[in-house]
């Protein structure tokens, strides 16, 4: 009885500085639920009217022979063929030299490297070149690729872009990749080892299914940044005009190549409607690939994911 007559004043005094407000916060949240549905509809009437007046501009454009043609100094001609070959062959360039590097760095760093000052010092540097400016990307590549290693890449090339949009969407795909394993509880891990299974092959069969399809997302959002990139295409040597589509072998790799961006700039440059109208229809074709690129990957994630 003595404990509860001296919580009781206790109790009393903080009941009555309890001040719970529910309409204020009641208020509060009505307004910032009005805040953020405006804001979402104001970025999709935004988005709509852009792809509303792309589509209206360069549907009239498209056609077999504008997707089968090379660019022209005549708008009627011109086609994509070369910049749109150049820009699939970029991405499975990046793709291949970014996923295998980028996912074997995020599980070294993750789940084998030791909590030392060399290791923070690489998850700070990673961080940090997740949000360098692409140009510094190109001016990069241009040094390693364009010229250190031009007997290989041949120079300003197909390779050498590729290259440097694989440095470029690196950080993002080992930030990914951590996240991906951090999301993996630990008593899967603890299971494996406790059952006689290795570091390696506890991470290889249980672990790395489970963050295989939070990796792919990141691989999604990473390669759809590179198809859009111009400046360190421009920086590595991508031309304006290339009337021809690379060849698929090693000389292919090594001669010159544009891109779908980088036409779509040229074309936008040009004082004459025609090249504009074009330039939609060019726009309308890259987001069919960019659309094409994700749903293969995301049909790939729900596979892993369905199977774990």
């Amino acid at each position: 009885m003595t404990v509860n007559s001296e919580q009781s004043p206790q109790l009393q005094e903080t009941k009555a500085n309890f001040n719970p407000n529910l309409k204020g916060r009641y208020r509060f949240d009505r307004v910032f639920k009005t805040i953020s549905w405006i804001a979402t509809f104001a970025g999709i009437v935004v988005l709509t009217v852009l792809l509303i007046g792309i589509l209206v501009s360069g549907l009239s454009s498209l056609s077999f022979d504008f997707i089968v043609n090379p660019p022209s100094r005549k708008p009627e001609i011109a086609g994509i063929w070369p910049p749109l070959i150049g820009t699939i062959c970029l991405l499975v360039i990046t793709a291949l030299f970014a996923f295998p590097v980028g996912v074997g760095s995020g599980i070294f760093l993750e789940e084998f490297s030791e909590d030392n000052l060399f290791a923070k010092a690489v998850e700070i540097n990673i961080s940090n070149l997740a949000a360098v400016p692409s140009i510094i990307y190109g001016l990069l590549g241009l040094f390693v690729f364009a010229r250190i290693f031009e007997p290989v890449t041949g120079g300003r090339s197909l390779l050498s872009g590729g290259l440097t949009l694989a440095l470029l969407i690196l950080p993002v795909i080992i930030v990914a990749t951590r996240e991906a394993l951090r999301a993996v509880p630990d008593s899967l891990r603890l299971a494996g080892m406790a059952l006689g299974a290795t570091r390696w092959q506890t991470v290889r069969s249980h672990v790395l299914p489970q963050a295989l399809p939070g990796i792919m997302t990141g691989t999604i959002l990473a390669l759809s940044r590179a198809i859009g990139e111009t400046a360190p295409l421009i920086v590595v040597g991508a031309a304006t005009f290339v009337p021809f589509a690379p060849e698929l072998s090693i000389k292919g790799l090594q001669s010159s190549f544009t891109a779908m961006p980088i036409q779509i700039f040229s074309w936008v440059s040009r004082p004459q409607d025609g090249f504009h109208e074009i330039a939609a229809g060019a726009i309308i074709v890259l987001m069919l690939v960019l659309l094409v690129m994700n749903g293969s990957a995301i049909w790939l994630r729900n596979k892993f994911q369905s199977n774990r």
